[in-house]
């Protein structure tokens, strides 16, 4: 009996990781990119904020070196989060180990999310599909954050890192930036 009742919380925290992935890549695609392509939406954030950031500064969001608390990419970004696990609390009595793994996977999100734009080398080597999502020519792909399974079963992984395409952008930011460095250094009143 008691391997049976192990056996079942084993099976609800596998269930909640599971299920916070596909979590993520629904929420990701339809309501942060469908619904926050509009800029009279809550989530616009995301598209017109976040990933316009993200863009511009090599794949870091100068919000997430600012304090959670804001009305701000990041700011939005946690309280959405705890909208969803307040949406969860109910099922705490009932399922309490799933839903402690689902609060835990929110954690994990949020932390890698953060650490990912504020690190990109770091990003890019442990969280390649989401540098992907970001910095490659597709940002309409490639919707998991913390593990590319879904975007994987559901046929929306498209890699980018280590590819062809990465490396003639990187080659044309530096360019781009290295004639910025010169302007500054050769006509200081120009930059």
């Amino acid at each position: 009996m008691r391997a049976l009742k192990w056996g079942g919380r084993l099976l609800s925290v596998g269930a909640a990781v599971v299920a916070s992935n596909g979590m993520e890549w629904v929420l990701h695609k339809y309501v942060l990119h469908d619904l926050g392509k509009d800029k009279r939406s809550f989530w616009s954030f995301h598209w017109h904020e976040h990933h316009r950031a993200s863009r511009q500064h090599d794949f870091v969001d100068p919000d997430y070196q600012r304090g959670v608390l804001g009305w701000h990419a990041q700011g939005r970004e946690a309280l959405g989060l705890l909208g969803i696990g307040a949406a969860m609390a109910p099922l705490a009595p009932r399922a309490p180990w799933f839903f402690g793994t689902m609060v835990a996977c929110g954690l994990r999100y949020y932390y890698l999310h953060k650490k990912s734009h504020l690190d990109p080398a770091w990003a890019r080597e442990h969280l390649a599909w989401h540098y992907d999502h970001h910095m490659g020519p597709n940002q309409n792909a490639n919707w998991c954050v913390t593990n590319p399974w879904f975007d994987e079963w559901l046929g929306t992984r498209i890699p980018y890192v280590g590819t062809e395409r990465e490396a003639k952008d990187i080659a044309r930011r530096e360019k781009k930036a290295a004639a910025s460095s010169k302007v500054a250094v050769d006509q200081p009143h120009l930059a």
